[in-house]
């Protein structure tokens, strides 16, 4: 999470308020102490379970609807382009909770950097937001978050695969990797994932801790951000996001391969 409060805060902090994610570090624990690095952690500590199952169980679904649209194929594995598909599709129905939960992170995150309104935790700030402009201002970014997870997941899910399909010895099956393999996989998957995900995500966090009425949406946030930092900052947080992408989702997919491992041997 100390990662995440970085690249946030480093995407939405005016131009010249750090000098880099060192930096933000520093002022942080300055400023909050310790504590100042989970400040927002509330959301995700909730949402990562039901968010993870969703992706997984939409990245499943994807493939199932890639079979059934190709009855008459003449190999069961999947290429590239069809893990992509699936990839992607598992973004859908994961954005509906996510997005949510992303406003609410974000909000919380950026709190301590002057300005706007002092919430004491995650529902304080459901509270406010609905107040504030109803289930559309406790849902703003959404789209955003999307237009990130939709390739990135696309991406995230093919490197996985293809990870796994290189690390594997010819002649046996991906199921049997050993725990190193699998780490390689996962964390080569979060690395994919983040290498393209960062100019979305730069506008998400952007359009979800503006004081409302500063964008007009997603093209227009696009527009501001160039016209006033250049394109450059499409990019900011790119090292704190990168130092977390591998041992994070290295970890994600250790514990899914190990949960399927259960499954399939007693239930």
């Amino acid at each position: 999470h100390p990662f995440d409060l970085t690249k946030t805060r480093l995407q939405t902090a005016p131009a010249g308020t750090y000098t880099g994610a060192i930096d933000v570090v520093k002022k942080t624990l300055a400023r909050d102490g310790l504590k100042g690095m989970y400040r927002g952690m509330g959301p995700p500590l909730v949402g990562v379970t039901p968010i993870f199952a969703i992706s997984f169980w939409g990245y499943d679904l994807g493939k199932k609807i890639v079979y059934a649209a190709t009855p008459n194929r003449s190999s069961p594995t999947l290429s590239t382009a069809e893990l992509a598909f699936a990839g992607f599709f598992s973004a859908v129905p994961t954005t509906l909770v996510a997005g949510p939960a992303e406003r609410i992170k974000v909000v919380l995150q950026v709190q301590g950097q002057g300005g706007g309104t002092n919430y004491k935790g995650p529902v304080d700030v459901v509270k406010g937001l609905y107040k504030e402009g109803g289930l559309k201002s406790i849902f703003r970014g959404t789209g955003a978050t999307l237009a990130r997870d939709g390739p990135g997941s696309a991406a995230y899910f093919v490197a996985y695969e293809l990870a796994k399909k290189a690390l594997t010895p010819v002649g046996q099956p991906t199921s049997d990797l050993n725990l190193g393999a699998i780490v390689v996989a996962g964390g080569t998957a979060g690395v994919a994932m983040w290498s393209i995900a960062i100019p979305p995500d730069v506008i998400k966090s952007r359009l979800q801790s503006a004081p409302s009425g500063t964008y007009t949406g997603f093209v227009d946030c696009i527009r501001k951000t160039i016209a006033k930092d250049g394109v450059k900052a499409l990019w900011k947080g790119f090292g704190p996001a990168m130092a977390r992408a591998f041992p994070a989702n290295a970890a994600t997919f250790v514990g899914v391969e190990a949960s399927r491992n259960f499954m399939d041997k007693f239930m």
